[in-house]
């Protein structure tokens, strides 16, 4: 769907072209991410100009120039069998002719050339080639191998099946350039059987004889059945046919037309008619508007139920949880960044939690207040979500992706080091799409501080951002703006992905533990460990570039289905629900009362009584989950992060929740020193229900 749109910045006229990606199979969404790609590399006059893209209403939208001329095939349609002057054709074809020679130099191929994609300025002189939905954008190969384009267009070589590069455009441009100057297809036909005979034969009527015998060998020359004997565009502009109307394009584009003025004789005056009075209405003052005073809300029930779910937060000073607030909805995943608190409400919105800044009315104490206040942190829905359904959120540092329902990332916040995905390292305050990876149906995403990992429906991976300590998997250190499929192990299948400060991990559909990036005490469980016994230094690995198996038992011999990596310790659930910490263990976060270092996983002692289902890392500490809705905590304690006054201690201990009602909880996130967790209340359905 097209749609013509005023743009409120300068009040241009642009067009809105809708393409509904919840309805597109994986080919089609690939064909839009791809029209984005080829439009941005494209800047040229004669080529319709692309200005951005959006997600809006479960659709796609590209933002694009307008050309209020309309096609050129309706131009040709309006001539009613009027030839046109052989001036007026060459016109437009050497406009033609240069927009495509520009879209052969970005090494792309349009593959899909004709008149109803070539459109036209309001004065029908200037023509604009468009609809590059199918182009090819040619990398190292320089031949292209899928069969796309309009049948009566298609070259010879498309008919037979053979790869095909530049000359099939040439092809197209010349069906163009005969239907201009014989106002019909050069191949036409009742079916299909015999448009494929009609083209590989070559054959089509020949043009008016007004025409010159020069123009009409450039048509057979363009329309020669062997794609080796038809001219490069350059040996077409070369041509003395061509070479007049360029220079003309070059001087005369743009020029302001000039009109003879005719002195006419002078005539007798006339006295003048009286001029009739018109009563101008003019609307001033007060008026009738649309716009309506809010409404109040109906009045509240006598009975007061739960609320549908609660949010808590406690660290960075916060010592017990935190109920943070929010209208009542029910938040069924949260996450957390350095700055950020997000969630996911089970309708699809994206949530945000905001603290004023320090000094400011509700916001934290300043530096020598006698009393430490709760920061008062402020709910609101993310604006500009007119119609998406956003069903994951991750956080990183100063950075948020977040996955729509219908397999789209977008991302917003900082762009440095290439997180947002979108090719450069610019910032972007509403979320954005990644445009690399519309052609994907993704399932997951995962931020580290500096990068972002995410998974597909087809169990592909791909990774963009900082690539230190090989974090990326790509096998290089190097940083990257723009999504790069990472190489899984041919055995195993990816399932989840997770990010943390230098390394990553992915879990497997077998339930088996891939990791890179930083090694740092053995918190990617990559030393080769059999038994409890330290490892020897050559079986110790500091980091690693791709992604390999966990080889420290017991994590290579259990079924994991949890995982999450911290600043320098990890911790995995199994199936059975036993919870095992590996890396660091400086301030007890691994669960253990010795605070010794020690590279060997081992079971979290204090734990025996609760079946572990989901574990957080935090920077020195851990939160572990249970089926009945326990939350532990342990590790360094400074700050509020244990959310408990006590002192830091190596012993899980529970923390306590301000709730009335039996909850579970739904989800938990850590993040340096801070904890998000949303809990709902578990009541019993009436039996009408």
């Amino acid at each position: 769907i097209v749609h013509l749109c005023l743009r409120k910045a300068d009040q241009k006229l642009v067009i809105l072209k809708q393409i509904p990606v919840e309805q597109m199979s994986k080919d089609e969404r690939l064909a839009a991410q791809n029209e984005c790609q080829v439009l941005k590399l494209l800047s040229h006059p004669n080529v319709i100009e692309y200005y951005e893209n959006f997600l809006e209403d479960k659709a796609l939208m590209i933002a694009m120039e307008y050309a209020p001329g309309g096609t050129l095939a309706e131009f040709i349609h309006k001539r009613c069998n009027s030839l046109l002057d052989e001036d007026t054709i060459l016109h437009f074809f050497v406009q033609i002719l240069l927009a495509l020679h520009h879209v052969h130099t970005k090494q792309i191929l349009h593959r899909d050339l004709k008149t109803q994609n070539i459109l036209l300025d309001k004065h029908r002189m200037i023509v604009k080639i468009g609809d590059f939905g199918i182009s090819k954008i040619l990398s190292s190969k320089s031949k292209a191998y899928t069969v796309v384009g309009t049948p009566c267009y298609i070259s010879p070589e498309l008919c037979e099946g053979k790869p095909y590069n530049q000359k099939s455009d040439i092809w197209a441009l010349g069906c163009v350039l005969y239907e201009l100057a014989s106002l019909k297809r050069a191949f036409e036909a009742a079916n299909l059987p015999a448009l494929v005979l009609k083209i590989m034969s070559g054959t089509f009527a020949p043009i008016s004889d007004r025409y010159s015998p020069d123009l009409r060998q450039l048509i057979l020359s363009m329309l020669n059945l062997d794609p080796s004997k038809r001219p490069q565009l350059n040996e077409i502009m070369a041509q003395a046919i061509c070479i007049r109307p360029l220079l003309n394009l070059y001087t005369d584009v743009g020029s302001v037309k000039m009109r003879r003025q005719v002195t006419l004789p002078p005539q007798p005056e006339k006295p003048l008619a009286p001029v009739p009075t018109v009563t101008h209405s003019r609307t001033g003052g007060r008026t009738n508007s649309a716009r309506s005073r809010g409404v109040r809300c109906g009045s509240a029930k006598t009975g007061i139920p739960p609320p549908l779910s609660s949010i808590y937060t406690w660290g960075s000073g916060i010592t017990t949880p935190l109920r943070l607030p929010m209208l009542n909805t029910e938040v069924v995943q949260v996450s957390a960044g350095r700055t950020q608190k997000a969630g996911v409400t089970k309708s699809g919105r994206l949530i945000l939690w905001e603290a004023p800044p320090v000094g400011a009315a509700g916001g934290a104490s300043l530096p020598g207040a006698t009393e430490q206040l709760q920061p008062q942190f402020v709910s609101r829905f993310l604006e500009g979500q007119s119609g998406v359904t956003i069903k994951h959120v991750s956080c990183g540092d100063l950075f948020t992706a977040c996955l729509t329902d219908r397999g789209i990332i977008m991302t917003f916040g900082s762009g440095s080091n290439g997180c947002l995905g979108h090719g450069n390292f610019t910032d972007v305050s509403q979320p954005k799409i990644v445009e690399a990876l519309l052609g994907y149906e993704m399932v997951q995403v995962a931020c580290g501080a500096s990068h972002v990992l995410a998974v597909s429906n087809e169990r592909e991976v791909f990774a963009w951002g900082r690539g230190d300590n090989g974090r990326l998997g790509l096998g290089t250190l190097e940083c990257h703006n723009c999504p790069q499929q990472v190489t899984v192990p041919p055995e195993h299948e990816a399932q989840r992905v997770i990010c943390g400060i230098d390394s990553s991990m992915v879990l497997t559909v077998k339930n088996q533990i891939l990791a890179c990036g930083s090694n740092r005490c053995n918190k990617l469980g990559l030393d080769r460990i059999s038994s409890a016994e330290e490892p020897s230094p050559e079986h110790q690995v500091e980091e690693a570039t791709v992604l390999v198996c966990a080889q420290s038992a017991p994590l290579n011999q259990e079924p994991i289905v949890c995982a999450d990596i911290g600043t320098a310790h990890s911790a995995a659930v199994t199936a059975s629900g036993h919870c095992y910490t590996f890396g660091s263990n400086q301030h007890g976060q691994l669960g253990t009362n010795s605070c010794r270092n020690s590279r060997v996983p081992h079971l979290v002692v204090g734990l025996e009584t609760m079946k572990v289902t989901v574990v957080a890392c935090g920077d020195a500490f851990t939160v572990a989950i249970g089926a009945d809705g326990e939350v532990c905590t342990w590790g360094k304690g400074a700050r509020g992060r244990l959310g408990r006054k006590d002192e830091e201690t190596g012993v899980p201990r529970p923390v306590q929740l301000e709730e009335t009602h039996p909850y579970l909880v739904t989800s938990v996130a850590c993040c340096h020193g801070n904890t998000l967790l949303a809990v709902k209340p578990v009541v019993e359905e009436s039996p009408s229900q």
